[in-house]
């Protein structure tokens, strides 16, 4: 009898502390929300970040997006889950490359940039250490005429915008203007003012239907990490990806070696360091996003096609002498919705995926299951396995493609992953989508 009441007591106290089998299950499950941020915005991967955390007064996430009207919008997210949205411009260009970037000011302000796609400005809104809203638009002409007679040709595209505190808090914008190349232009005054535009990466001799393709990431301190390719896999048959990093006024190799100086710029990709060299077995390749682990070295998340309809995901991590490379997964074809009838206009155009950047074991893809794309996190060793792989979404009616988790983070901050959940999308100027959140509580 008396074994009989200590079981029932030990069962009503598991019951009370919240340790029953049920009640783990609501736990864990309750442990991530996922909402909708906005059911009218869409966003490339070529025009980063595209979400910030922020820790002014006013902490939270700043975000943005183009309508499918083509307007500009911004939100501020608050940890209540509050969204303020502000129009930053109306109907200035129904195509997802003009999505907005932002970066959080060495003087506690934030700044916002936009390109309309092929503009003749760079647009940048400005706003303060204690201000809710970004104000009026700043046009910034990128163009030098004496870059532009030897790369003549004005083509703007993005924008990338990074400050380093190091610098004095000096903000570097990277978008593709000048000769149809990647760029950089520097503010030494918040953003209110900047440099012209000097071509980054170009190859020899200048080929002006040749686009290497860009993303950066940086530690916010001295370093901006960069990861190109030859140009765009449609066009290049042998489509390969390059490493480089700026830092302390040149360009560096992983290993360290100089490539050059601010003042030699260009560089050649070839002059960079190699991180996949395509060819016809494994196919052309495509990049999808950067970070740095904890010790500065790069992580990379890149895509080879060894055809079209087979979009294979790669994990790189440089581990101070080699890459160590790990295949993630197969995620299947384009995400576009092919109209009946017609050809995909861009087959290259995989769904996506994202690292942590303050854990870069974690990353986040969006693959096909069961014919719609999901958002999966896999989780890496040091040796480059797998070790867990969890479906954040499932039995999806839409599309989840093109996943990110907010740069700008810090070990305190709630982690976030946005991303774009298609109701249709034909192609980047037909597009209704809705952005949408998953949030660790």
């Amino acid at each position: 009898m008396m074994r009989n009441k200590v079981y029932i007591i030990f069962v009503v106290f598991l019951s009370l502390i919240g340790f029953s089998s049920e009640a783990q299950k609501h736990i864990d499950e309750s442990s991530q929300t996922i909402t909708k941020i906005t059911s009218d915005g869409a966003w490339c991967w070529f025009s980063d970040p595209r979400a910030i955390y922020v820790h002014s007064s006013m902490p939270g996430i700043l975000t943005g997006w183009v309508t499918s009207n083509g307007s500009i919008e911004s939100a501020k997210i608050d940890w209540s889950g509050n969204v303020k949205k502000q129009v930053l411009a109306s109907k200035i260009d129904k195509d997802d490359h003009a999505n907005p970037s932002f970066v959080e000011l060495n003087n506690g302000g934030a700044a916002v940039f936009y390109v309309k796609h092929f503009d003749k400005f760079v647009r940048v809104h400005l706003m303060g250490k204690d201000e809710t809203q970004f104000g009026e638009a700043i046009h910034n002409d990128p163009f030098d005429e004496q870059e532009l007679k030897k790369f003549p040709l004005r083509r703007t595209s993005y924008a990338n915008p990074y400050v380093l505190s190091k610098e004095n808090g000096k903000v570097y914008c990277f978008g593709r203007w000048t000769g149809f190349k990647p760029n950089m232009m520097v503010s030494t005054d918040n953003g209110k003012t900047f440099s012209k535009s000097k071509v980054l990466i170009t190859n020899y001799p200048f080929d002006s239907n040749n686009r290497p393709y860009a993303k950066y990431f940086s530690d916010g301190k001295s370093k901006i990490h960069i990861v190109f390719t030859d140009g765009h896999p449609r066009n290049e048959p042998n489509n390969s990806v390059y490493y480089a990093c700026y830092e302390k006024g040149a360009f560096w190799k992983a290993d360290g070696t100089k490539i050059c100086s601010v003042d030699e710029l260009p560089f050649e990709p070839k002059d960079a360091t190699l991180v996949y060299k395509a060819d016809k077995e494994n196919g052309k390749s495509w990049i999808y996003d950067i970070a740095a682990d904890k010790k500065g070295n790069p992580v990379i998340l890149f895509a080879k096609y060894p055809d079209d309809l087979n979009h294979i995901y790669f994990y790189s991590h440089f581990d101070g002498k080699k890459w160590i490379e790990s295949k993630i997964c197969n995620s299947g074809k384009w995400f576009p919705q092919t109209i009946a009838g017609k050809t995909e206009r861009e087959p290259n155009y995989s769904a996506g995926m994202t690292v942590n950047p303050l854990n870069t074991n974690e990353v986040y893809v969006s693959e096909q299951i069961d014919g719609v794309f999901e958002i999966v996190k896999y989780e890496f060793n040091k040796k480059g396995k797998i070790i867990l792989r969890d479906e954040i979404t499932k039995h999806s009616k839409f599309d989840n493609v093109r996943p990110f988790i907010p740069r700008n983070m810090q070990k305190d901050d709630s982690k976030v992953v946005l991303w774009m959940q298609n109701e249709r999308y034909i192609h980047y100027t037909d597009f209704k989508a809705s952005i949408m959140m998953l949030k660790e509580n």
